[in-house]
C-alpha cells in the first residue's frame, strides 16, 4: 500500500500504510526484493517518505508524528510532532516539502521540522486539490492526484501546475493484472540513471515511464 517511494543512491526506499501493515523498506532494484524493513507500531499509518543527507524522513497519516531514521541501519533517532494529516513528502535538498491531500505544499526545516512557508498549488488559475505522492525532480515537483489517474508537474517558484500527465494506461494494465490494484502513487526518479519509475496502492509492479517533452 505504497505512500511513499524514494530512489536514494544504491535502492528504492518505500513508505507503506494502512494500521497494523505500514513499514518502512529498502528495496533492491533489480531483483524487487526487500533488502531491509522496520514495521512501524500498529497505531501509526505509514504516509509519505524522502531522504535526505542520509536520513530518512517518514510522515504519519492523522497521527501527527514524523519519523526520523539513519542510513543504512534504519535507526530511529528522532521522532516530530507535527501539526498536520500527513500525506506526501519529497526535498529539494534544503527542505522537506509536504503536502496533506488538499492544494497546499508544506516547506518544512529538516533540522527542527518547523514551517518554514506555505505554497498553494494552482492549475488553470484556481487552486488544485488531492495532492499526494510528491517527487522533486530537475527543479520540479512532480505529485500524484489522489483518486485520479494524473501526475502534476509544478514549478515551485509559482506553484503553477505546468503540465499533467494522463496515466490512465499505465492504471489500466495493472488492474487488468491485478483486479485489487487501489489509485496511482508513488513516482520515484533515479539521478543517476535519469529514469523514472511509478507505482501504486496494492500494486506489485513499478513502472517505468518517460513524460512527453
Amino acid at each position: 500500500y505504497t505512500e511513499g517511494l524514494q530512489i536514494y543512491k544504491d535502492g528504492l526506499y518505500e513508505s507503506t500504510g494502512n494500521y497494523g501493515f505500514s513499514k518502512l523498506l529498502k528495496t533492491d532494484m533489480k531483483t524487487g526484493k526487500a533488502e531491509k524493513e522496520i514495521s512501524l507500531d500498529k497505531q501509526y499509518f505509514g504516509e509519505g517518505l524522502t531522504v535526505l543527507r542520509d536520513t530518512v524522513y517518514q510522515l504519519t497519516y492523522k497521527e501527527k508524528k514524523a519519523f526520523v531514521y539513519t542510513l543504512p541501519d534504519f535507526k530511529k533517532i528522532k521522532e516530530f510532532d507535527v501539526d498536520i494529516e500527513g500525506w506526501g513528502m519529497t526535498t529539494d535538498g534544503t527542505y522537506l516539502i509536504v503536502s496533506t491531500g488538499g492544494s497546499d505544499l508544506l516547506y518544512f526545516d529538516p533540522a527542527t521540522f518547523k514551517l518554514v512557508k506555505t505554497q498553494t498549488v494552482i492549475e488553470s488559475g484556481s487552486p488544485s486539490f488531492n495532492v499526494n505522492e510528491l517527487e522533486y525532480i530537475n527543479g520540479f515537483i512532480y505529485a500524484n492526484q489522489y483518486e485520479y489517474p494524473y501526475i502534476l508537474k509544478i514549478d515551485p517558484s509559482s506553484g503553477e501546475v505546468v503540465a499533467k500527465a494522463d496515466i490512465t494506461r499505465v492504471w489500466n494494465t495493472e488492474k487488468a493484472e491485478n483486479p485489487n490494484a487501489d489509485v496511482p502513487n508513488g513516482i520515484a526518479y533515479d539521478s543517476t540513471t535519469k529514469k523514472i519509475y511509478i507505482t501504486g496502492k496494492l500494486w506489485p509492479h513499478l513502472y517505468e515511464i518517460q513524460f512527453g517533452q
